[in-house]
């Protein structure tokens, strides 16, 4: 039997309280409990998402609803070990959004008290305003992975919240937030290896995931890039001209990388293979028509 809400212990507040850089507020971090039979993990999604089962102590727990630090005054939210660290240059930009932030949430979701326990709704805000404030973080701190694994995370959120209340248009601010992941994928793509590189997701200590109990490294994020920006490429590239192309094309060549050899390894499950085999096939296929029609024969041009 269920034990009622009041009374499921799933969290705890860190002894030491945190500063908020930006404000000064005093908070204690909230943390996500283990054992007892709180998490029964289920299957891997197409998108490298643990899915977790209901328990029927325990009830419905998100474990993403407690990855991400919030500043229940100022709303600043980064993940722990970039909570504390932001320079001066990013404390002016992050004072002068504090009240973007604030209707960013009030718009969404109404008003949040992040001083309460993390449950679905405050898990997504959390993402959403990690990107937020991603947006103002140093490249020394790889922000841009940080932010597509936060979008993603978001869209992942904003579903199940859509499946509880499909009467708010949280799938449309979902696909918004899938289409940041694979921008943002994209980016950490092309800058890998170049003088715009920032430092490598596992160099600066965060698992690039994207969910939390395994880390999928560099290949998760060409497979995620390649594989969003199939699933979007109308929204990304609505007009089939040449820049449509490119993102196609660019997009074929990263998820290449994850089924080339075609062999399983534990970083590469089968199961990815497949997914991005029939990815990069349908995006040649697009990019093959696509041609057809920017470049068409001289024969097909004269009729």
């Amino acid at each position: 039997m269920a034990l009622p809400a009041n009374q499921r212990k799933v969290s705890f507040r860190a002894k030491t309280e945190s500063k908020c850089p930006v404000c000064g507020t005093m908070h204690a971090k909230e943390e996500l409990m283990s054992g007892s039979g709180r998490l029964i993990a289920g299957n891997l999604t197409g998108e490298l998402r643990r899915l977790y089962e209901p328990s029927k102590k325990w009830g419905k727990i998100y474990p993403l609803a407690y990855a991400v630090q919030v500043c229940p005054k100022c709303l600043y939210a980064a993940y722990p070990k970039d909570f504390s660290n932001a320079n001066a240059e990013e404390v002016k930009g992050l004072k002068a959004t504090i009240q973007h932030r604030q209707k960013l949430i009030q718009t969404l979701f109404g008003a949040l008290n992040f001083n309460e326990d993390r449950q679905l709704v405050l898990g997504v805000a959390s993402f959403l305003l990690a990107v937020d404030c991603y947006h103002l973080r140093s490249a020394e701190i790889a922000p841009t992975i940080k932010k597509a694994v936060s979008c993603m995370r978001a869209a992942w959120l904003l579903d199940d919240l859509f499946q509880d209340a499909p009467y708010r248009p949280y799938d449309k601010v979902k696909d918004f937030y899938y289409m940041e992941a694979s921008k943002a994928y994209r980016a950490t793509v092309e800058a890998s290896g170049t003088s715009d590189a920032e430092p490598d997701a596992e160099a600066v200590g965060f698992a690039s995931g994207p969910d939390l109990d395994k880390n999928f490294g560099f290949i998760g994020i060409q497979f995620l890039y390649g594989l969003l920006t199939h699933k979007y490429i109308d929204q990304l590239a609505p007009e089939k001209n040449k820049v449509r192309l490119k993102v196609l094309t660019d997009a074929k060549r990263a998820i290449s990388k994850v089924y080339g050899g075609g062999k399983a390894t534990k970083e590469k499950p089968q199961a990815m293979i497949d997914i991005a085999k029939d990815a990069h096939d349908a995006m040649g296929e697009m990019i093959g028509e696509l041609e057809a029609e920017l470049n068409p024969a001289p024969e097909a041009a004269a009729t």
